[in-house]
């Protein structure tokens, strides 16, 4: 395979590796080892590293991350440190995590990762007022990015966890409200897995708040988001989408929660997320535009 084959076959499919099948995606990483092995490029390196991480296949992303990382490239260096983080390959190495995210001091995502080190007291000594200090800061420049792919959703829902805490409870709110929303701009774009845990402790923060402090704002208005809450519990939601009603259906088997949407099943909410879709379209994609959406519990 030449180059100019290998760019070509990559441009086909690189609008969204994340959906590729089984048979696609082994052309596509052919095509990406091709493009590696002829320009040496730390770009590809880390196209090829996220891909697999997509994919939960960790140990080849932490691979492609490391080649990238030795070329200096700061987005592999970024992803080296959720890695050992979150323990991906199996192990959880906080120094390792802590030396790459230190290592992009001028990096949103990892300076809030730091903070969350001194939050949580993981390899260096836990500090609350220097996690509350780094996330304000974040804050203050982050504020304005209009980016759906810039880490202000992540930022704001620390700053409201730390607004909750202080007993600022309204603020907390209209913060989480914030980051919620701005975090539907990028799922629509990006329904990366990452992206929906993060979209599920907004939630699942936010109406925390809410049973604590009933009545501080009305949050009668739902949306499809809102199901991270919802089905944790029996329940069912109908919307419109173009017209057509939909709904989905969560109960209860062997412990669970499983969840029924328009005659398929899906085994926990985080699947249905991930996986449900109308004529072939991801049902995150389609979130701006359904209508209508009412809960019966």
């Amino acid at each position: 395979m030449t180059l100019s084959e290998a760019k070509a076959i990559i441009m086909g499919f690189e609008a969204d590796p994340d959906c590729l099948s089984d048979e696609d995606f082994f052309f596509y990483t052919e095509a990406m080892g091709v493009a590696i092995q002829k320009t040496q490029s730390p770009l590809y390196m880390m196209e090829l590293g996220g891909a697999y991480y997509s994919r939960r296949e960790y140990d080849l992303a932490l691979k492609y991350y490391e080649m990238a990382a030795a070329l200096g490239y700061e987005s592999a260096i970024l992803g080296l440190g959720y890695i050992w983080y979150y323990g991906r390959t199996g192990t959880v190495d906080y120094e390792k995590a802590f030396g790459y995210f230190s290592a992009l001091p001028d990096d949103l995502n990892a300076r809030y990762k730091v903070a969350d080190m001194y939050k949580n007291g993981y390899f260096v000594a836990k500090d609350y007022e220097k996690y509350k200090q780094i996330i304000d800061q974040l804050y203050k420049e982050a504020r304005r990015l209009s980016n759906p792919n810039s880490p202000l959703p992540e930022i704001t829902l620390r700053l409201a966890g730390i607004r909750a805490a202080q007993g600022r409870e309204e603020e907390a709110i209209l913060l989480y409200l914030r980051a919620k929303k701005l975090l539907v701009r990028r799922l629509t774009e990006n329904p990366f897995f990452g992206n929906l845990s993060i979209m599920k402790r907004i939630v699942r923060e936010l109406y925390a708040v809410r049973k604590q402090y009933p009545g501080k704002l009305d949050l009668s208005a739902i949306d499809l988001y809102d199901l991270f809450e919802l089905f944790r519990e029996p329940c069912r939601v109908t919307f419109l989408y173009i017209g057509e009603e939909h709904y989905a259906a969560a109960t209860r088997e062997d412990g669970r929660m499983v969840i029924e949407f328009d005659g398929r099943w899906y085994q926990s909410v985080d699947d249905f997320f991930e996986k449900a879709e109308i004529d072939g379209e991801r049902l995150t994609s389609l979130a701006p535009a359904l209508q209508n959406i009412t809960a019966t519990l």
